[in-house]
């Protein structure tokens, strides 16, 4: 088997644990313990880390295929192995001896958010800087070794990414959403905190880069968006799987033959089919089409930018409307929620409101296919 094939395989293998234990990830809003301690074991931290500290280097269509099977067993195991990948991206730009030290345990994981409530700062020293700030949306922060921040040094407009152990700030927990609950995406507190040189680095920065496999140059943004593109599809797979589980006798309050027998419901299925096929087809077409040109000339194009931001929100959003569809087609039993109708609807919505999956994007895309310069960030 290739090497993705293997991780599917092994995602596969985690699917009775992952529903025996779907409840109680929802409950306690973090990924249970042995949960976290198979995806470590089964290599699921290291997809996108360098080969030289044992990880896979894998292509932005596998990576994105293996995430897309995760979260069709449950959406926020894939979210936190989509996130926590991203952020391992950091150790192809730091020196090797520096990311063996953060990233060569089976426990080295980082995870990382934007800052909140205020700039934060981080002010040179001698042999480091002094960092103080808040950040939230640190998704699987209850598995991370090390933290991250991304802060412009004091006095300049030089954005640099900082990592620094977990044990060095105060974790706090805000995490009371309405979906993606079991991510822990929890808010941090840096006061005062010395970071040394060689843990700030220059992240998606191509001259800062330490490792030069065809994977990195691809930025970890771009990652992201191929990654959290796969668990928006592994959400819509999962609920198109459960809508065919419904029993077959299965009769709407008033009506006179089984949901399956009903030509609507049929046609829905069928175009639910339709939209996360050619969804996906287009995400994997356009990520390989870039890899094989970027394998080529050495690097992207900035059409080849806004076609993977396109490709990806474009598969976000159609997962949502094929989430959205079955939820209403499936009747009034799925409100309850021993159901995992329920569950699945919040995830997804939850997912098209982080920043890979807002509607913002189709805008920026389109005024660069038009010549215009992009108002925002993509």
């Amino acid at each position: 088997m290739s090497i993705v094939d293997e991780q599917l395989a092994k995602a596969h293998t985690l699917a009775p644990m992952i529903r025996e234990d779907g409840d109680e990830i929802n409950r306690i809003r973090k990924v249970t313990p042995r949960i976290v301690a198979a995806l470590k074991a089964g290599t699921f931290f290291r997809m996108l880390q360098p080969r030289f500290l044992g990880g896979l280097e894998l292509k932005p269509s596998e990576f994105s295929r293996v995430t897309e099977a995760i979260a069709s067993l449950d959406a926020s195991v894939g979210w936190i192995t989509c996130q926590s990948n991203g952020c391992s991206m950091t150790s192809a730009y730091l020196d090797r001896k520096v990311a063996h030290e953060i990233f060569g345990s089976v426990d080295g994981i980082v995870a990382w958010g934007p800052a909140w409530g205020g700039a934060a700062t981080a002010k040179k020293t001698d042999g480091g800087y002094i960092v103080n700030g808040t950040w939230r949306f640190a998704s699987g922060s209850q598995n991370a070794t090390y933290m991250g921040a991304h802060i412009v040094i004091e006095g300049t407009r030089d954005l640099r990414t900082f990592l620094f152990p977990q044990s060095s700030v105060e974790m706090q927990d805000i995490w009371h959403t309405v979906g993606l609950r079991g991510t822990a995406s929890n808010q941090y507190v840096a006061k005062d905190l010395f970071v040394p040189d060689e843990r700030v680095v220059y992240r998606d920065h191509p001259s800062a880069l330490k490792e030069q496999g065809t994977l990195y140059k691809f930025t970890s943004g771009q990652l992201y968006s191929a990654g959290f593109a796969g668990v928006g599809l592994g959400v819509a797979r999962g609920i198109m799987n459960d809508f065919l589980e419904l029993p077959a006798t299965k009769i709407a309050r008033g009506a006179s033959r089984p949901m399956r027998e009903n030509n609507v419901v049929q046609a829905q299925y069928a175009v639910c089919e339709a939209k996360w096929r050619s969804a996906r087809y287009n995400l994997h077409n356009t990520l390989d089409e870039v890899w094989e040109y970027v394998e080529k000339h050495g690097d992207m194009t900035t059409e080849h930018r806004a076609l993977i931001r396109l490709a990806s929100t474009w598969a976000i959003q159609n997962a949502r409307d094929v989430v959205n569809t079955l939820y209403h087609a499936a009747g009034s039993t799925v409100i309850f929620e021993e159901n995992p109708f329920e569950r699945r609807l919040r995830d997804i919505h939850t997912i098209a409101q982080q920043a890979q999956g807002r509607q913002l994007h189709f805008e920026t895309v389109g005024q660069l296919m038009l010549g215009l310069p992009a108002e925002n960030a993509f």
